[in-house]
């Protein structure tokens, strides 16, 4: 695949210091100029001062000038203005006005690490010790951004903006709900999901396996129950382990491992779920809240057309 990450989103909030705060203890690096960095994806998180939470920008990497230039042919076959240089072109996303960004970056490289040991039924391959995840003492520190999920008031107009215009891939739908798109090998780096006005719904970031994922939403939640929105669980379409919190502005952020890797996609067929079953596999019932947000009326009576 040409395009090969999700690198960035920039998220604008009315109070970025409690909001960059909220990330710094969520396990991002602040860095000098405001940007929060992951340990393997470098700077993945940019917070903007706006009047109310929205998803202002996300940046798409590509192997070579070859790719932005096809970027760019698509886009603008779609009727749509764009600025290009040798090495990035961008658009705007028509319905939510989003902020789209194709530029030649480095692939992330992941240092392969050995992989948790679990005893299971007949197994011990964890040998004569403790379980390795009740032993970690450090803070958790998100590996990397996995995916971005947007609500869209024309989600089949977003979807065909960020495939036919962008060339992400479908991996899987809830046919007029939600697409599950891909820009690497990841099941999906961006999801749009039909909603009564355009918002951020979450942002998710992978950590190295389900005991990360308990260890830091359990330190987030000490002292700050109000953080949890819904985990611990297992997702079916992705399959994922999660657990999402939500941040000082009303976005709400996933710990993520395990999800799905579509490393050749000849071999990887498309689906297509209905609502219920696509959200999750086991885990607590999802909140009325997680669906649609406290928030979101309040949402819409700010929102203004980026048309």
């Amino acid at each position: 695949m040409a395009l090969h990450r999700l690198g960035s989103v920039t998220i604008g909030v009315p109070d970025v210091g409690a909001v960059a705060a909220y990330y710094e203890e969520f396990g991002l690096t602040r860095e000098g100029d405001g940007w929060l960095s992951t340990a393997d994806g470098g700077r993945q998180l940019r917070l903007v001062p706006a009047p109310t939470r929205r998803l202002a920008g996300l940046s798409i990497g590509a192997d070579d000038p070859d790719d932005v230039r096809s970027v760019e042919s698509r886009l603008r076959a779609l009727g749509l203005a764009v600025e290009v240089t040798d090495s990035r072109v961008a658009a705007i996303e028509p319905v939510t006005g989003v902020h789209v960004e194709v530029a030649v970056s480095p692939r992330v490289a992941q240092p392969e690490v050995a992989a948790t040991p679990y005893n299971g039924p007949g197994r011990a391959d964890r040998g004569t010790g403790r379980a390795p995840g009740i032993l970690r003492e450090g803070r958790v520190r998100p590996r990397r951004l996995g995916h971005v999920v947007m609500g869209s008031v024309d989600q089949e107009a977003s979807r065909r903006f960020f495939t036919e215009g962008i060339g992400l891939k479908i991996s899987d739908e809830v046919p007029g709900v939600a697409s599950f798109m891909r820009c690497s090998t990841d099941h999906h780096n961006v999801l749009v999901s039909g909603a009564p006005v355009n918002f951020v719904h979450h942002t998710s970031w992978q950590v190295d396996d389900v005991d990360e994922i308990g260890r830091g939403a359990t330190a987030m939640l000490a002292g700050h129950p109000e953080r949890h929105v819904w985990g611990l669980g297992r997702h079916h379409v992705g399959s994922n382990f999660f657990w999402y919190l939500k941040d000082p502005a009303g976005n709400f952020a996933e710990y993520y491992s395990d999800m799905d890797c579509v490393v050749d996609d000849a071999l990887w067929k498309p689906e297509v779920w209905d609502g219920a079953k696509s959200l999750f596999s086991w885990g607590p019932p999802p909140p009325p809240s997680f669906v649609e947000p406290d928030d979101l009326a309040a949402l819409m009576a700010g929102a203004h057309s980026p048309r």
